[in-house]
């Protein structure tokens, strides 16, 4: 029994389709937000909201820090959310905080 050669337009079409769906795969895990409920959230006292951070339980937070103007931000200041080295591919808020913060500069 010999192997069946598949068409080179069929080939085609499958590997366009196949690189597609790998895209949208990659594109959709990059685009998954950070819960606070998450286990790495919860020890870093991630919030997605610097106002809503409990000043009792972290006294060196201070209002002005948000997840946009620290070190481990990787996005844009413009951008709503963006990656975080702290949390590997999830995204975080731009005006969220945790204990890793550490100011631009």
């Amino acid at each position: 029994m010999t192997p069946q050669r598949l068409p080179r337009r069929v080939f085609l079409l499958r590997t366009v389709a196949s690189g597609g769906l790998l895209a949208a795969a990659s594109a959709s895990q990059a685009q998954t937000q950070v819960e606070e409920t998450d286990e790495a959230a919860v020890a870093l006292g991630y919030k997605r909201d610097t106002s809503k951070v409990d000043a009792k339980k972290y006294a060196t937070h201070q209002p002005d820090q948000k997840c946009k103007n620290c070190q481990f931000w990787q996005g844009s200041v413009t951008d709503a959310t963006g990656g975080c080295a702290m949390f590997g591919r999830k995204h975080i808020a731009a005006n969220g905080w945790c204990l890793a913060y550490k100011k631009i500069g």
